[in-house]
């Protein structure tokens, strides 16, 4: 038995695809905008915490930090302190030609120098010594008292002035090592 359909394939097909173009225009999705990565904040630049106020009694600051070195040269010997493998903060020299002896500090100051150590407080006008890097120097004579005060000094002795932050040094032998080469 045969069956009749009222249409034809062919005309099943023109209705079919007559209909899918009344649906309206495909929407073809679109890709999401990428999401914008945040930028991390800059890392909050480390503070240099601010240097302690030194205590009342300069006998209680801490010690600038360094050691002593010592040798000879054609002018008489050297004694320095300071960090390795930088330039010395304090060298005391004996000039045997001059008979002096050199108390220089480095830094870019002017001015006086004063000297504490435990017996003693003095203040020396001081100069620039005009090199690189800047050292401000006093001069003493191979017998002035403030050697022995300073390498006798309990521990340590303080190097303040010249617009330029205070040292205090230990007392090694070093330093009087150097004012009996000049003596």
């Amino acid at each position: 038995m045969r069956r009749n359909f009222p249409f034809s394939l062919s005309a099943s097909l023109v209705i079919l695809a007559a209909l899918g173009s009344c649906a309206g225009s495909v929407v073809v999705p679109q890709p999401a905008r990428p999401m914008p990565i945040p930028t991390p904040a800059p890392a909050p630049q480390p503070t240099t915490p601010a240097p302690r106020p030194l205590a009342a009694d300069w006998r209680d600051w801490p010690l600038t930090p360094g050691s002593w070195s010592y040798r000879r040269d054609d002018r008489g010997s050297i004694a320095l302190f300071g960090r390795a493998g930088g330039d010395a903060d304090l060298t005391i020299r004996c000039d045997r030609g001059r008979g002096k002896v050199y108390l220089s500090r480095r830094g870019d100051g002017q001015g006086t120098l004063t000297i504490r150590t435990s017996s003693t407080l003095r203040t020396l006008n001081a100069l620039p010594t005009g090199g690189t890097p800047a050292y401000l120097a006093v001069e003493l004579g191979v017998r002035d008292t403030l050697l022995d005060a300073i390498g006798y000094s309990r521990g340590r002795f303080v190097v303040e002035g010249g617009g330029l932050p205070a040292l205090a040094i230990p007392t090694w032998a070093e330093v009087l090592r150097v004012v009996e080469d000049c003596r």
